[in-house]
């Protein structure tokens, strides 16, 4: 758990994802054949195949999280932020954030408790500065912050954090690089940056890589509590396999593949078919002349927010499915 901690924890905001980037890079340096990036703060990491008739293929997991900007500081020392994704006012208000520099700060709600209409520009951090000018000591307009939400482990192997979306998801890939000795295709792991703001890096990474095969890693929904049963995705019931967001339709041979793949090697799986909401596939879909798209979801909890939950069964599925994904022909 001590991977996931450190990059569950580390910040990377989207558009201010130099830690992370560094964190990382730390883990699969020794690991890849080439370690790149770009000016839109990709990190693009290639583990060469073998396959006399190998594919390029675009594993992408974003490694941004949803985060606050100051917009401006009242009279008083309050904080006027923005979001920076997309933001749960419910999820959020009451919380605490914390700022690059390790300054700490709690959401409020300048419409009261009660029934939170509103959104994220009704809200304020409370710092605990007495003024503007004691606020200004600490912070400045154009900060950025994230969650505060420190990885726990609960019941039957979940544990819960905040940036679950999509740490996770760059857990998963980099677990997966480290068993690839051999791939048959060339595998081009990228970790994403900006998909909270509209899947950015990974467009722009496309363009680079140019993929015969795209294939997001990223969290799902999880419809099994009693606030949502609409959906088919659970946690505990494996891997998720996409078929079907916002963003994108995947690819059928794709989708039949993965299947068969969880089948022939009792992988545990479900099929992932979201009604919003999008993942990097839909940029790689649509890159350069088009690119056969997929996903591997991990069903999540609280997804949005300083408290993810997921099982680590289903990431253990996941990890599995993508390393039998890039050995198979």
């Amino acid at each position: 758990m001590r991977m996931l901690r450190k990059l569950t924890q580390t910040f990377g905001v989207s558009g201010r994802e130099t830690e992370i980037n560094k964190v990382i890079t730390e883990y699969v340096k020794d690991y890849a054949d080439e370690i790149s990036s770009d000016g839109i703060d990709n990190l693009i990491v290639l583990k060469k195949g073998s396959g006399a008739n190998k594919k390029r293929v675009m594993v992408s997991m974003h490694k941004d999280e949803i985060g606050f900007m100051i917009m401006s500081i009242d009279s008083d020392g309050f904080l006027k932020v923005r979001n920076v994704g997309g933001i749960n006012v419910a999820t959020s208000v009451a919380n605490r954030i914390q700022f690059r520099n390790g300054t700490i700060g709690v959401i409020g709600f300048s419409k009261g408790l009660g029934e939170l209409k509103g959104g994220v520009l009704d809200m304020y951090v409370d710092i605990g500065a007495k003024s503007k000018k004691d606020a200004e000591k600490k912070v400045k307009v154009g900060d950025v912050a994230c969650y505060m939400g420190d990885l726990a482990k609960l019941k039957n192997r979940r544990v819960v954090s905040k940036a679950m979306d999509n740490r996770i998801g760059c857990y998963i890939g980099i677990k997966a690089l480290l068993q690839l000795e051999n791939p048959y295709h060339d595998m081009y792991f990228v970790f994403s940056s900006q998909e909270e703001l509209g899947l950015k890096g990974a467009t722009v990474a496309s363009r680079v890589v140019k993929p015969d095969i795209g294939i997001a890693v990223d969290i799902t929904g999880s419809y099994d509590t009693p606030d949502s049963k609409d959906g088919n995705m659970k946690m505990g019931e494996g891997a998720a396999i996409k078929v079907m967001d916002k963003s994108v339709i995947c690819d059928e041979t794709l989708v039949n593949t993965m299947v068969r793949i969880s089948e022939e090697n009792k992988i545990k799986y479900q099929m992932d078919i979201l009604p919003s909401g999008g993942t990097d596939a839909g940029a790689m879909n649509i890159s350069n002349y088009g690119v056969r798209a997929g996903g591997i979801s991990i069903p999540t909890r609280n997804g949005h927010g300083p408290n993810g939950m997921v099982d680590m069964k289903d990431v253990e599925a996941c990890i599995e499915l993508l390393v039998k994904f890039a050995l198979a022909k």
